[in-house]
């Protein structure tokens, strides 16, 4: 049986994540696909309890590391018991934020080195990578006032400006470095044209299935 494929979405707050995932799932059906839509930190039972540790404020203080080991936690719990198992099945996944959030939000945002970010990916990943990341982007500014409508934030959305605009150069960064996987698509354009932008890396990706 053929694998499926596995798409992830990043980007910063406020840059329409989940309702791009729900139409990238709907154009993939169109296409006759399984598609299995998860997301991190989360996806499973035990990975969704990381997540609560990971994103509710609390009294104690979360060092660095401490953050980025609960990610790779959970993303280990998602990995064997969600994701391998689909794309072995021939699924398409289509994950809100993988390993590149990372480097993003523990690397770029916190300061924390990528090498050591790799080496954990490594470990955890082994060979897996996606075979499309799609990077919605979109100025800190505008993610931000996006995100304010959206109720009380969590811990990691408490932070300043300045951490995203990190996170953010670091996306852009990594999407610099990996031409071959990364598609950045302009967050700030109307939904219909960043819709029809979607529709149109999935058609390139079942294209180049089918060759």
């Amino acid at each position: 049986m053929e694998t499926g494929k596995f798409i992830t979405v990043e980007g910063i707050e406020g840059v329409g994540k989940s309702s791009n995932v729900e139409h990238l799932a709907k154009a993939i059906e169109a296409r006759g696909y399984a598609v299995l839509t998860t997301r991190e930190p989360g996806g499973t039972p035990m990975a969704e309890r990381i997540r609560d540790l990971l994103l509710h404020h609390g009294d104690e203080p979360m060092p660095d590391i401490a953050e980025l080991l609960l990610m790779f936690a959970a993303r280990s719990l998602h990995v064997n018991n969600v994701i391998a198992p689909a794309l072995a099945s021939g699924t398409w996944v289509v994950c809100d934020r993988f390993v590149d959030a990372s480097r993003a939000y523990q690397g770029g945002g916190r300061g924390l080195p990528l090498e050591d970010i790799d080496q954990l990916a490594s470990l955890v990943l082994g060979d897996l990578k996606p075979d499309v990341t799609i990077l919605l982007d979109a100025p800190v500014e505008i993610g931000m006032s996006r995100a304010d409508k959206r109720g009380a934030p969590d811990r990691i959305e408490s932070e300043r400006a300045a951490f995203f605009e990190r996170v953010r150069a670091c996306y852009l960064s990594l999407a610099a470095s990996d031409p071959d996987r990364f598609v950045i698509v302009d967050a700030t354009a109307d939904i219909n044209t960043v819709r029809d932008k979607i529709e149109s890396i999935v058609a390139v990706i079942d294209s180049n299935k089918t060759d």
